[in-house]
Parts: structure tokens; sequence; C-alpha cells
């Protein structure tokens, strides 16, 4: 989180509660502060579309908490009509009327006004890994190092299922909204990144990968791609701060079960 943004913001809440503004303004005051911190203080920033889905959720639980009984309904409503009809308000409601659409308007023609632009430098699509990398404290060698359960598929396939299914459990709590219900990179937030989620049904994509390789980039997600990546807006999270190591490994053994690719073989030199 930015703290340059989130605590100015908590300090004008604060503040606010003191000026005691009325219902509505409170609402308002509440929606602004949301806002801006989702858009402005979290690091790295989120998708437009993931700002659009949480704002849509909270004006919903807003209104429900305007309209939650009549007297609450009827306050906000006698607000309102002051507001239109009252002279007081006057040159206030004239400058509503005028700002709202002349918003719209700015916002519609800066995003067709845009000019696509190339990236500054190619970027490379699957950047050398690191030799090894550090996971909570334990350090995972990216060139000798295996999926510990990848060999319970000839030793004891049953147990190597409920790995499968809790890999698959994983990634429908946590991956699906990206990469998608049939892993093709085509999940409800896909197009709010840049590059968009890996298709993984592609054979260009993990078939070409060793699953240590998988660990690396789910493990230390959009953050953790190298120089030679950029540029990129993706909002990847480092899944080590939210899942286990068995966890990675699981969800992998789901990637490549789901969609009938295998690993690539780790080369031995002669």
């Amino acid at each position: 989180m930015n703290l340059l943004i989130l605590i100015p913001a908590l300090i004008v809440m604060v503040m606010l509660r003191f000026l005691k503004p009325n219902r509505l303004g409170w609402i308002v005051a509440w929606w602004v502060a949301i806002y801006v911190v989702l858009n402005f203080a979290v690091d790295p920033p989120l998708p437009s579309s993931i700002v659009f889905m949480f704002m849509a959720i909270i004006s919903i639980a807003l209104l429900v908490y305007l309209t939650a009984d009549s007297k609450s309904l009827e306050s906000v409503r006698s607000l309102m009509v002051n507001f239109v009809t009252d002279s007081k308000y006057k040159i206030t409601l004239v400058l509503v009327v005028i700002l709202i659409p002349v918003l719209v308007a700015m916002k519609v023609y800066s995003n067709m006004s845009k000019v696509p632009q190339p990236p500054l430098s190619g970027r490379t699509i699957h950047p050398p890994p690191p030799a090894e990398i550090q996971f909570k404290g334990k350090t995972i060698d990216l060139v000798k190092d295996e999926n510990p359960f990848r060999k319970l598929e000839t030793s004891d396939p049953e147990n190597f299922l409920q790995h499968v299914q809790e890999g698959r459990r994983v990634y429908y709590q946590n991956c699906v909204f990206c990469h998608g219900d049939d892993m093709a990179g085509d999940g409800i937030f896909a197009h709010g990144y840049d590059p968009i989620p890996a298709n993984f049904k592609d054979p260009t994509t993990i078939a070409m990968l060793q699953e240590t390789y998988l660990f690396w980039r789910i493990a230390k997600g959009g953050p953790g791609l190298p120089d030679e990546s950029a540029p990129w807006a993706s909002a990847m999270p480092a899944w080590e701060k939210f899942l286990s190591e068995d966890q990675i490994w699981e969800v992998i053994l789901f990637l490549y079960d789901h969609t009938g690719q295998k690993p690539r073989a780790k080369e031995t030199l002669e």
C-alpha cells in the first residue's frame, strides 16, 4: 500500500466525523475515499476492470445502507429534493448539471484520442530464470529441484490424483478469474492486464517450460519479472504471499493435467 495516499485519506475521513456531514454527504465521502485508495494506494496498481468491479459492489452496498429503513430513505429523499428545489443551491446545481456531462465527454475524448504506442524495446515472453530463489526463507534451486509430487504419478497414482485435485481447488479459488475456466487466458479480468494472462492450452507456454520455472513465475508474480520482460503493466500478484509451497506445486500439477501438456524434461549433460 502507498502510505502517502492511504494515511491522508484516513485523516480526511476522521476529520469529517467531527464536521458531522449529513447522511448523503457522508456516503459520498466514503465512496470517494474508497475509490482513491483502490485506484492510487494499492501497489502494484489494480487493473481498471477490478477497480470498476469493486466500486460497483461498494456503490450497491452504500445504496443498501442509505435505503435500509424508511427513516433513512426519507432523509435522503428530502436532501435530494431540497438540493434540486431550494434556491440557495441553484448555482451548485447548475455546476453539477454542467460538470457531469463535461467530465464524461472529457473521458470519452481522452480514450478515443490516445495513440497506441509501441513498446520501447522488445519484451521477452519467457525470460531466463535465476539459478535459485528464496521462498519464505527457503532456497528453491530452479536448476536441480523438481516438483516433489511429480514422482507420485508413477509410484502412487492415487495419492498423485489427490494432489492434482488440491491444485484444482487452489486454481479455481485464485487463478480462474484471469486465466479462465479452461486456462485459455480469457478470464473475466483478463483484458485488464498488459500483457494478458498466459494461455496454458497453447503448446508454446507451459509445455516448453520446466515445473521449477512455473514455480518461480507463480511465486514471484508480476513484481518478480526481470527487466527484459518490460514494459508490462501486469497486476499478477506474488503468490508466495498467499499460497504455501505445496499449494504452488499442486496447482502446477493441475495446470499440466487439465491441459494435457507435459512439463519440459530436465536436460542432462554428458
